[in-house]
This record gives C-alpha cells, sequence and structure tokens, in this order.
C-alpha cells in the first residue's frame, strides 16, 4: 500500500465490524458491535459516513433489504467487505504489527 492508503482507526473498526456481523451488517448492528467490543460510545451518523466512504473506496459494498415490519416498513440497508477491503484490513493491520514489533508497553 501507498502513502495514505492505510485506514483510519474507525474505518478499521467499522470494516471489522461489518466482516463480524456477515449477513447482519447495517448501521445499528455495526454501532453495537463497535460499542459492545470497544466500549467507545459511537454515532449512529459516524458509522453511516463511514460506511459511505468506504463504499466509495469500493472496501464494501451495500444492498437494500426487503423493508420489514419491525422497522416501520423500512428497508434495512445491509453491507458486506469487498476483497479489497479485506486486504485493506489486513495490510493495515500488518503495519501497525510492524511498526510495534520489538516496542514495550506499560512501565517502560
Amino acid at each position: 500500500m501507498g502513502k495514505g492508503e492505510f485506514l483510519g482507526e474507525f474505518e478499521q473498526l467499522v470494516l471489522l465490524a461489518v466482516m463480524r456481523l456477515e449477513d447482519d451488517a447495517y448501521g445499528m448492528t455495526v454501532r453495537r458491535e463497535i460499542e459492545d467490543r470497544t466500549g467507545r460510545d459511537v454515532t449512529i451518523g459516524a458509522v453511516y459516513a463511514t460506511l459511505d466512504r468506504l463504499e466509495q473506496k469500493g472496501l464494501v459494498r451495500s444492498k437494500v433489504g426487503a423493508p420489514t415490519q419491525e422497522r416501520g416498513g423500512r428497508a434495512k440497508r445491509c453491507f458486506v467487505v469487498t476483497p479489497s477491503g479485506a486486504t485493506a484490513v489486513e495490510q493495515t493491520q500488518l503495519a501497525l504489527k510492524r511498526m510495534t514489533s520489538g516496542l514495550r508497553f506499560g512501565n517502560a
């Protein structure tokens, strides 16, 4: 990956949440997954803005499902990570591992 191609922290969290949720990845479930696993408060607006940006970059794809009664007749917009998105996560994680390799954390 070249300069400026690594994912930002929140982009990584969103992509990882989508990967974990598989077929149930839509805005609210992505938000809950991030909050549950990180303890970080996340707004639904930030999640959707990031998902839109990731879709523009070709790192996720979305499709609109059928409207459901439980959502007041509204349809869910579900997301899936593309092969490019999975590669971006992997490359960013590898770069972080290389940067932290050999470092001591805590009471250094």
